[in-house]
């Protein structure tokens, strides 16, 4: 999912990212943890006949933006600290309207009381993922308000949903997470045991030895972490420009691992271009940046989307926004198939397989929808939802 980022920030406007404003007052922002019937619900399009998605969640707010989904069929939520203070910004799904803390509400806390323990509280989550183990990794950029990262704040997290503790936590150095960097998605290679990331702030991978906990950038700028130039980023006919004239730009995000952990696949959002690299290149410390640079492996393009999954066929799912789409994309020939397009789908946002592989779940983030992208306005919008789907055979 992408980091966004308010032109009328002057501290964020070099980041490159998308500020994600939502319009909620702080009154509308507390105590989200049961949350009422959707106050949207009368502008909620229908489902279109024979929609093969349903509705796992709905939730006027906070605005959640990733999903991840471990054994027992138990959803996460994320919802990153962008212009206010979600209550549950890592949250565990109860319901279709409610959420609650996770691991618990001392780590969703982060105010002043705790601002020495950067490490043991959930500042800006921004992602989860679930490993084949069924752990959960939570990436936590560090950045509120998308100004810049908080001190010490980077951070991966494994946490075990089986007991809603945290096992092991991170810390990204700031050589590998400067401060206006924003870590965005993960993934696991557990044959390696090595964790993989985009980094949108900047553009670039992180990658972490989880043996040695040591973490390092790499493919900093190089053109693979970079938008494609003069790509203009649209969701459903609307461009996103922000109050200034200037057209949103966003780098490394959208990221998956192949079935064998023999290549990781890595976009940036502006633009129809898919990349890959080997990950032997990324787990040897004894390559240059140079050697590195010359290593990713440009795919046909295809349509730009925000978050990707792979399949054990190795067949990526694009969440594709420019269309309201979730699209399959075969890396070897480059043909795309269309799984569902409905106009609902404002901004679809991050894929989560089901633990069994026979379901998928992805969020609609409606990122379009907030004012940075509509002089100010923020348009009256549907829930932030959470979908889940069958697999494709």
């Amino acid at each position: 999912m992408p980091t966004f980022h308010s032109k009328t920030l002057a501290a964020l406007a070099a980041t490159g990212l998308l500020a994600a404003c939502n319009g909620n007052s702080s009154a509308d922002n507390q105590a989200r943890g049961t949350m009422p019937a959707d106050s949207t619900a009368a502008h909620v399009a229908p489902a279109p006949t024979n929609s093969p998605l349903t509705i796992v969640a709905e939730i006027d707010a906070p605005q959640i933006t990733g999903v991840a989904v471990a054994p027992g069929d138990k959803i996460f939520a994320f919802s990153p600290r962008w212009d206010y203070n979600p209550t549950f910004p890592v949250a565990a799904v109860t319901g279709k309207n409610t959420l609650a803390p996770y691991p618990n509400a001392s780590w969703c806390m982060w105010n002043d009381s705790v601002k020495n323990e950067p490490l043991k509280h959930w500042i800006c989550p921004q992602a989860g993922y679930v490993d084949a183990k069924g752990k959960l990794w939570v990436v936590d950029p560090a950045s509120p308000g998308l100004k810049y990262t908080v001190a010490g704040g980077p951070k991966l997290v494994q946490t075990d949903p089986a007991s809603n503790s945290v096992v092991r936590t991170y810390a990204i150095p700031e050589d590998a997470a400067p401060r206006k960097s924003y870590l965005n998605d993960v993934r696991i290679d557990l044959a390696h045991n090595y964790a993989y990331m985009t980094e949108s702030g900047t553009g670039s991978l992180v990658v972490v030895d989880l043996s040695t906990g040591k973490a390092r950038g790499l493919l900093k700028q190089q053109p693979s972490t970079l938008p494609d130039k003069g790509f203009i980023t649209k969701a459903q006919g609307h461009a996103l420009i922000d109050p200034m004239g200037k057209p949103g730009q966003f780098k490394a995000d959208g990221i998956a691992l192949s079935t064998d952990n023999q290549y990781l696949y890595y976009r940036a959002l502006s633009g129809h271009s898919l990349y890959r690299i080997k990950t032997e290149v990324l787990r040897n410390p004894a390559l240059t940046a140079a050697q590195v640079n010359a290593a990713p492996e440009k795919l046909p393009d295809v349509a730009a989307c925000d978050g990707m999954e792979i399949d054990s066929k190795n067949m990526l799912y694009l969440t594709g926004f420019e269309t309201g789409a979730i699209l399959k994309y075969n890396p070897a020939d480059g043909k795309v198939e269309t799984l569902v397009q409905e106009k609902r789908l404002q901004w679809p946002d991050t894929f989560s397989w089901a633990p069994d592989g026979k379901s998928m779940y992805f969020t609609v983030s409606e990122l379009d929808l907030t004012p940075n992208w509509n002089k100010g306005v923020g348009p009256v919008h549907e829930p932030y939802r959470i979908y889940k789907m069958a697999a494709v055979k």
